[in-house]
């Protein structure tokens, strides 16, 4: 509980600071859209100039992107970006900060076992992502009952808004697990935004078409398309079931090699 406590106040602001950050997007651009549902012709005729690949990079889908959650799904792919990147800076630095700050030994002499610092600190990342996504619905909820110009199904925004802590926990995962497997990082930021920009670029080049479906589980960007849930009001089983796989084995090898691994403080 001690481990548990000092890493989620040590994590405080950050927490604080990506909450704040997440909430104040969704605010600005949901301000937008009362503007963008009043010159809807004007603002189809440019976005259709726009590739298809890019549109669905942003979110746009040309159908229903001026109803309240089509115009939603817009920022939410901004935001799904930086809460993965808040997600892999939590689990990149879960293990390789005490290596980089030399208190691994401090931290690894104390009488409690490696698998219960382990579960302590990703307990800690887990809390700060869920207080972070709670801030975030919140800012969103309020804002999107401002500035609806009809009714809208809140159940279907639930799901589109779930969609980044299920995005984050993905990544989380990722990050924890090469945490454990790199011997020292440097800076965990580099690695973060290297690992979470390639992922999204591969997202961006898998197009999201029909007929290219495999690409799509190359990146955790590409599993919760809002076109789909808008449409059927559910997650694509198959891209549920990846990325819960995903986390499971990414979460159960850190166990495995943080507990056999030769750790060096200094």
């Amino acid at each position: 509980m001690n481990i548990f406590m000092h890493e989620l106040q040590a994590s405080r602001k950050s927490t604080m600071i990506w909450s704040l950050s997440l909430a104040a997007i969704v605010v600005f651009y949901m301000a937008l859209y009362p503007s963008f549902a009043r010159d809807a012709a004007e603002f189809t005729k440019i976005l259709e100039g726009y590739p298809e690949t890019i549109r669905n990079a942003l979110g746009i889908n040309l159908g229903g992107f001026f109803t309240i959650l089509g115009f939603y799904c817009f920022p939410l792919a901004f935001i799904s970006l930086c809460g993965a990147i808040q997600a892999m800076n939590l689990g990149t630095s879960i293990v390789s900060k005490e290596v980089r700050e030399k208190t691994a030994d401090f931290l690894l002499t104390k009488p409690v076992t490696r698998t219960t610092i382990l579960t302590a600190k990703l307990l800690a990342a887990l809390t700060s992502l869920v207080i972070t996504n709670i801030v975030y619905l919140a800012a969103a909820s309020i804002m999107v009952f401002q500035v609806k110009t009809e009714d809208f199904s809140f159940q279907l925004f639930i799901l589109l808004s779930l969609t980044l802590l299920f995005i984050q926990l993905i990544f989380l995962a990722l990050g924890v697990i090469i945490s454990v497997i790199v011997p020292k990082i440097k800076s965990v930021l580099t690695v973060s935004l290297a690992t979470v920009f390639g992922f999204y670029f591969l997202g961006m080049l898998s197009g999201g078409t029909s007929g290219e479906e495999a690409k799509r589980y190359l990146s955790p960007f590409k599993y919760f398309e809002t076109g789909y849930i808008l449409k059927h009001a559910s997650f694509e089983a198959p891209f549920l079931m990846t990325g819960a796989i995903i986390i499971i084995l990414a979460i159960a090898a850190s166990y495995l090699v943080y507990a056999k691994k030769d750790i060096h403080a200094v």
